[in-house]
């Protein structure tokens, strides 16, 4: 039997995602982020993460949806993945994280070729979970060429 991928599936808006659990180095409950100044709008800051300074990205900014009020599902997913200048860990905002999944098939299905290009730079593939559709997210593409304050590598 082959070992399928996992994926931790997270909640924007009423959209599903998910996110390859290889990536995600823990999943932590809301908290005060220190702001930084004349940061994107999608950058809210950083975190604390036994001791090591970590930038969070609104994952409902960064793909363009309206922003929302923390709730008590808030979560931070903090994240390794392949920069510009190496490995990072960054952290993502969601809405609320589900569970750690695999999907209903290993395949996934391309993003849709409704405009070029723009598939490319956030989804890596579109699966399915219980008949629903989980939009895969290609996190090192989406994320790795954000320019971010002076962190340390992972």
């Amino acid at each position: 039997m082959s070992e399928q991928l996992q994926y931790v599936t997270l909640g924007v808006a009423d959209e599903l995602f998910a996110a390859p659990v290889t990536k995600v180095q823990e999943i932590l409950d809301m908290r005060p982020v220190a702001r930084l100044p004349r940061a994107p709008d999608n950058l809210l800051g950083m975190i604390d993460v036994r001791g090591e300074g970590v930038p969070v990205l609104d994952l409902r900014l960064t793909l363009g949806m309206e922003p929302a009020a923390d709730t008590e599902n808030t979560r931070i997913v903090v994240l390794t993945i392949n920069g510009a200048d190496g490995l990072l860990t960054i952290g993502l905002r969601a809405d609320r994280v589900f569970e750690v999944t695999v999907l209903d098939h290993e395949a996934l299905d391309p993003p849709p070729p409704v405009s070029a290009g723009w598939g490319d730079q956030v989804i890596q593939g579109i699966g399915r979970r219980n008949g629903e559709f989980v939009t895969v997210l290609d996190l090192d593409r989406m994320l790795g060429s954000i320019p971010l304050p002076a962190s340390r590598a992972a």
